[in-house]
């Protein structure tokens, strides 16, 4: 095993990219808060650099974090010497990761129209880029490519106008990929576009949003930080850009915005996954959004698609205070959730964001 680790990290020094032989992805199951607070002192120790995928907040919810191999011996016997409970959800992780570039390698080829574009398989930023050009082409009465800004290192960040005609009408936002590695919504958005590009005339419930609002559909969100996923770390989750005197590369831009800018749910360590940036909107991928939003003035709704975990949430998520609408969006978010289990029997937890998660 030790050689194989050996020969795969040289591999990945040879390529240049990030190797995840030996890694784990370990679900934690804290008993109570005191629990709680022993796994977030290893948050808080860098060397170990591990990778939270959910974050530890309560004892009713688990506590998914990647380990590196080299932190695997360490990270268990503090769990065992706790009498905290844990279990590997992902034995290898670059298993999974060979698995996926070789299901891509096999499926792949370039988008010829709208309906030979490969919707079942992953595709990097060139090649959704090409598709959105496509798919604007396809429909220019009903589709149209926008520019609103370029990423920290330069790429154009586009964004899709499906619109039946005016001007600033009222208007729906929905973006997809604002953390990087999340490819399921990148994929997602593209399946979005088809819906509503093949839904308009035919699907009522997408002529009528259509004949009565804008939609506005960003795709890649994070355009630098997806473009590395594909060629250097399929983990990487942040912005590119460079941090004022530290080593550690991207802001989460997530944690960006100018809303409870630097309060619960981000960190002001470079180095964290959750790194909120020296100050709001200072991503030009955020800055881009924001601009296009105000400068629009009257987006009536904004939809942020992530993956990992089946959750529906709705403002506040750094203060407990409710929203105005708190109750017409719980009500919206029970329907939705209802609907989409009658459909699929997926179960879908909804609720605020900070009572939530």
């Amino acid at each position: 095993m030790r050689a194989l680790l050996v020969f795969a990290g040289l591999l990945a020094v040879a390529f240049g990219t990030e190797n995840f032989v030996g890694h784990q992805v370990l679900r934690i199951s804290a008993a109570d808060e005191a629990q709680v607070d022993k796994v977030k002192v290893l948050e808080e120790l860098e060397d170990l650099q591990l990778d939270f995928w959910r974050a530890p907040v309560h004892p009713e919810l688990p506590i998914d974090v990647r380990v590196p191999f080299a932190s695997l011996q360490g990270v268990k016997v503090y769990l065992e010497s706790h009498d905290i409970d844990y279990s590997i959800m992902i034995e290898d992780l670059q298993e999974l990761v060979d698995e996926e570039q070789l299901y891509m390698s096999r499926r792949h080829f370039m988008p010829l129209s709208v309906e030979t574009f490969n919707y079942a398989s992953y595709h990097n930023l060139d090649e959704i880029y090409d598709f959105m050009d496509v798919l604007a082409a396809e429909k220019p009465n009903l589709v149209s490519k926008i520019q609103i800004g370029r990423s920290y290192e330069g790429r154009p960040i586009n964004i899709l106008k499906f619109s039946t005609g005016g001007v600033k009408r009222p208007a729906i936002w929905i973006d997809t990929g604002i953390h990087s590695r999340e490819w399921v919504t990148q994929a997602s958005g593209i399946v979005f576009a088809k819906k509503l590009l093949d839904g308009y005339g035919k699907d009522a419930s997408v002529t009528s949003i259509l004949d009565n609002f804008d939609v506005f559909l960003e795709i890649v969100t994070n355009p630098d930080g997806f473009a590395f996923t594909h060629s250097k770390n399929r983990m990487w989750r942040k912005t590119r850009s460079i941090n004022s005197g530290s080593s550690c590369v991207g802001v989460d831009p997530n944690r960006n915005w100018d809303a409870g800018f630097g309060v619960a749910g981000s960190s002001g360590n470079p180095c964290s996954e959750t790194y909120r940036g020296p100050h709001a909107n200072s991503e030009p991928e955020v800055k881009a959004i924001v601009d296009f939003v105000k400068s629009h003035g009257n987006i009536k709704a904004f939809v942020s698609i992530h993956s990992y975990s089946q959750l529906l949430l709705y403002p506040f998520g750094y203060t407990s205070k409710k929203a105005a609408d708190a109750q017409e969006l719980d009500a919206l978010a029970k329907e939705a959730v209802d609907a989409l289990s009658s459909l699929h029997g997926t179960i879908y937890k909804y609720g605020s964001i900070i009572t939530t998660i």
